[in-house]
C-alpha cells in the first residue's frame, strides 16, 4: 500500500524565502530522520509564508501506512513557526 500526503502550511514570521527555506529545511529533515517517509516542497517555493509538502510511505497495509503518515503529521504540527491549512490523503 502505497500513502500520500499533500499539506499546506502558513508559515508565521517568515519575511524572506531565505527565512522560509531555513524553516522548511530544518523540519523536513528531522522528518525524514525520524518517521519512514519521503517528503518534499511541491509548491508555493516562491512564496514566502505558504508553503506544501507532499510526503509518501509504502507499507504492506493501509493502516500501517496510515499510521506512519498521522505520526509524522502529528510531528509536524508540533513546530510552533507554522501552522497546517489544509491536508488532502490519497492510496494507490
Amino acid at each position: 500500500m502505497i500513502g500520500f500526503v499533500e499539506c499546506e502550511f502558513r508559515v508565521f514570521h517568515a519575511h524572506s524565502l531565505k527565512e522560509k527555506r531555513a524553516v522548511l529545511q530544518r523540519t523536513l529533515t528531522r522528518l525524514r530522520q525520524k518517521f519512514n517517509v519521503s517528503a518534499a516542497e511541491v509548491d508555493h517555493q516562491d512564496t514566502w509564508q505558504l508553503t506544501k509538502i507532499a510526503m509518501t510511505t509504502v507499507s504492506s497495509s493501509r493502516q500501517a501506512a496510515e499510521r506512519e503518515l498521522n505520526h509524522a503529521l502529528t510531528f509536524l504540527d508540533s513546530f510552533p513557526e507554522w501552522e497546517r491549512v489544509s491536508t488532502t490523503f490519497e492510496w494507490l
